[in-house]
């Protein structure tokens, strides 16, 4: 298939995001926007992560207006409450004794930008997933292996949190870090678009 937006710059430091774009065949450019993250003002989840993944974008693609730039946020909600990452093991704790035995809400908000021709694409992606029940000695060595820290909700669902996770609806690579079904379906109506 020859899609003319396949080469493609990150907005993200994010490992897993870069991983999960070359495995569906993009060429990316890792330019990590540096914005700092705000904290959601009110329950609009969808709509917070919207607009820190379209000003991410924006800060990248100011400085490379003729290159496709793809700004990515992603937020843990579980009963009304956005979850960040964790600041430390105390904050591990909570987080995941919040989650055990319940479902919560992937929320990650994409921005596709392309200054020089005009192009702009926002939109989210909602994943449910449910946790079974967690014990302290669940939690205790899930800290000690390191991997809940730079995560937000303190889990990894591609990782040793995948034990964790009893069902998940819609997509999920959104939980691993990008809603990539429906970033594939932008890129291809572009590329159809603007041969």
């Amino acid at each position: 298939m020859n899609l003319k937006y396949l080469e493609i710059i990150l907005a993200s430091a994010s490992p897993r995001r870069r991983e999960l774009l070359e495995q569906v065949g993009f060429q990316v450019q890792v330019i990590p926007s540096r914005i700092s993250e705000s904290a959601p003002s009110d329950a609009d989840y969808p709509n917070h992560v919207r607009k820190m993944a379209q000003q991410k974008a924006k800060k990248v693609a100011e400085d490379y207006p003729d290159q496709l730039v793809l700004g990515a946020d992603t937020i843990i909600v579980c009963n009304d409450q956005p979850l960040g990452k964790p600041e430390d093991a105390s904050d591990v704790r909570f987080m995941l004794n919040f989650l055990s035995g319940a479902w919560h809400q992937v929320i990650s908000g994409i921005c596709l930008l392309k200054i020089s021709d005009g192009l702009e694409i926002v939109d989210h992606a909602v994943t449910e997933v449910h946790f079974y029940p967690l014990t302290p000695q669940d939690i205790e060595d899930y800290i000690q292996s390191g991997e809940p820290f730079d995560k937000a909700g303190a889990y990894g669902i591609q990782g040793l949190g995948a034990r964790f996770v009893q069902e998940v609806q819609g997509c999920f690579y959104n939980v691993v870090g990008l809603p990539l079904g429906i970033l594939w379906q932008y890129v291809k109506h572009l590329s159809e678009v603007n041969p």
